[in-house]
């Protein structure tokens, strides 16, 4: 993470390109709970941050967070905040590293399947067949559907996720942070004039990859309706205000989430012979893939040896703990 982040911060020195702006705005990520048991694993969570080197990172008592950000409810008892997170476009982060890699690109040419020869790659199947004796499969939520033309089994799930919009909305405060209901997991966070809200159900079953993936409307209504246990208002109360008046206009993203086991990255070998995955980041492609994807360079080159990538595919998948209230 800490890797990526400095390419974000530093991206037209890296990249030596600047035709696309990623648009960093660090306005920070604030997490804020209305439990005290949620504020005890908190204030643990905190400890373990400074301890990682986060020294950043503020446990803030409920008085202090509305004194700094005055639309949080009075019901908040405790809020952790750390200023230096924030949030970019990432369809101008995408743009600007493949400029910058000065790599030559071919879209329309979908993968439809590998020639393998003695347990080794020879070739990727297109529109004819691209003779290669290396390729990587970082094709996101397909990534598992692609690696099955090679007859590899990726452990991987995906999750369908959505996103709600709101363009142009004057009651949000366009410089608050990032505001995650830690109660619950909805969160928003200032765009576009207006906000994107979001909240991932952890009990949304996994389902096959779509290209045209359908907008679940209930999640909006969820996130919008003051009566709902995941709504936005239940911690910023101008969301009621928003739903009360009732003209803003909202629109839906959606997509997937590539899930694996311990919700890590897959990269590396994918069992034959000069095939690599890059793969299921579990929703946090955007932060991890740029040093991840520096990894997979560095195990397909050699540089890294395969007992040392921690994030091989034929790793043990522990479960990772978890604080559930």
């Amino acid at each position: 993470m800490r890797e990526s982040v400095e390419l974000f911060l530093n991206f037209a020195e890296v990249t030596g390109q600047t035709d696309y702006d990623i648009g960093i705005r660090q306005q920070g990520y604030l997490w804020v709970t209305t439990d005290e048991r949620r504020a005890g694993h908190q204030r643990a969570l905190v400890e373990e941050q400074h301890a990682w080197g986060l020294g950043d990172v503020e446990l803030l008592a409920g008085d202090e967070v509305r004194a700094r950000w005055p639309y949080v409810t009075p019901e908040v008892v405790q809020a952790r905040f750390r200023a230096g997170d924030g949030f970019l476009d990432p369809k101008a982060l995408t743009m600007g590293l493949v400029a910058s890699s000065r790599a030559p690109v071919v879209v329309d040419c979908a993968a439809t399947g590998f020639d393998v020869t003695g347990g080794a790659l020879t070739g990727v199947k297109s529109r004819g067949t691209v003779a290669t004796e290396h390729a990587v499969i970082a094709a996101g939520p397909f990534s598992g559907v692609v690696a099955q033309f090679a007859g590899v089994e990726l452990p991987v799930t995906t999750v369908a996720r959505h996103k709600v919009v709101m363009a142009d909305l004057q009651a949000v405060p366009q410089s608050a942070p990032m505001t995650v209901d830690d109660d619950t997991g909805a969160h928003w966070r200032p765009a576009l004039g207006g906000a994107y809200l979001l909240y991932t159900d952890p009990a949304t079953p996994s389902s096959p990859p779509t290209e045209d993936v359908t907008p679940d409307a209930a999640l909006a209504w969820a996130l919008l309706d003051p009566s709902s246990p995941v709504s936005a208002a239940r911690v910023a109360p101008f969301w009621k205000e928003v739903w009360e008046l009732g003209a803003a206009i909202w629109s839906m993203q959606s997509g997937f989430y590539t899930m694996s086991p311990d919700h890590r990255p897959l990269v590396g070998p994918a069992g034959i012979d000069g095939l690599y995955v890059n793969s299921g980041y579990s929703g946090h492609g955007i932060m991890a893939s740029p040093a991840a994807s520096r990894i997979g360079v560095d195990v397909l080159t050699g540089r890294i040896a395969p007992p040392d990538n921690p994030f091989r595919i034929d790793r043990a998948f522990d479960a990772r703990a978890r604080d559930v209230l």
